[in-house]
């Protein structure tokens, strides 16, 4: 269980890391909202698209392909979704929906979930993991991109326009890009890898110092109640109620151990950047990353802790 802990902290302190120093930046005047607004659409359109790309090419999808396991993540995925929309019509202004939807479904899987599963699970959790993160690449950007432009002021939200926003979404191309790659098993020219491991590496530091140049007292104020309401619907009821649903569906072991690990990771850095994107609240987006990944040091203990007391896992 300590180790757990300790691999968990390992995981979230360097991004607490680059959060602060994108305050501190902000704070000295050596970044400015200028910055912040280019860096962003940089991330989402020149460095995100290869950090996914050479994530699916290196990922085994012969090993450890689910299809249970991927069915119900799918399901659970589509579900999840639902209630945070309904519950944000509920709750958020109209212009605050999609941000707030987003912030309550989208986990850090590719970083956060996969890299605990590796801790847990060896080579077997990678594989996995890498699977279940390709799987939810496509769908998490899909059911962002609609949610955000149903509300955004410079997305149209008809069903065409819908359709040709998630179609060229780069995170979504760069999946599909890479899907038969990873099939195949065919490899890039190393010059040509080694040049998007140089773009990959930089997404998650840039992303972060953006989101941590935007916050705020006054904005975590304004934020407050949006933020954490979408931030225990991600980190409390979506992990609670989709590992039950797992549970009760049979799943034992290493992949209900997985499941629990995705369903229960903090928000992505990338609604952030699909915030700002889509001229939305990026405020309530930045409050939402960094109240769901501080509570996951928490969440994530107390759930694995539950499942290996009872055996589950």
């Amino acid at each position: 269980m300590l180790a757990i802990f300790l691999d968990t902290l390992t995981i979230t302190a360097p991004v607490f890391a680059m959060l602060f120093l994108g305050v501190a930046l902000k704070r000295i005047g050596w970044i400015n909202d200028n910055f912040i607004h280019t860096a962003s659409a940089l991330v989402f359109n020149v460095t995100m698209p290869p950090l996914l790309f050479l994530g699916i090419l290196h990922a085994d999808l012969h090993s450890a392909l689910k299809p249970a396991v991927l069915g119900y993540f799918v399901v659970a995925t589509l579900v999840a979704f639902a209630g945070a929309w309904g519950w944000a019509i509920w709750r958020c202004p109209r212009e605050d929906r999609g941000i707030y939807t987003q912030g309550a479904f989208r986990g850090n899987n590719g970083v956060i979930g996969l890299a605990l599963a590796a801790s847990m699970y060896g080579d077997y959790g990678i594989s996995l993991g890498a699977i279940l993160a390709a799987l939810v690449i496509l769908f998490y950007n899909t059911l962002s991109t609609i949610v955000l432009a149903v509300y955004s002021p410079v997305i149209k939200s008809d069903p065409w326009s819908i359709c040709k926003s998630v179609l060229s979404n780069p995170l979504i191309i760069s999946v599909i890009a890479a899907a038969p790659f990873a099939y195949f098993h065919i490899g890039l020219p190393g010059w040509l890898e080694t040049s998007g491991n140089y773009l990959a590496q930089m997404t998650l530091p840039l992303a972060l110092i953006c989101i941590g140049g935007t916050l705020s007292l006054a904005a975590l104020r304004k934020s407050g109640d949006m933020a954490l309401s979408a931030s225990l619907v991600k980190m409390v009821g979506m992990p609670l109620l989709s590992t039950l649903g797992a549970w009760l569906c049979g799943f034992r072991g290493a992949e209900l151990g997985i499941l629990f690990l995705y369903f229960g990771s903090p928000t992505a850095a990338a609604s952030f950047v699909m915030a700002r994107t889509a001229n939305g609240n990026h405020e309530l987006a930045a409050a939402i990353i960094v109240i769901t990944t501080l509570m996951a040091a928490v969440t994530t203990n107390i759930g694995i802790f539950v499942l290996q007391w009872g055996g589950w896992i």
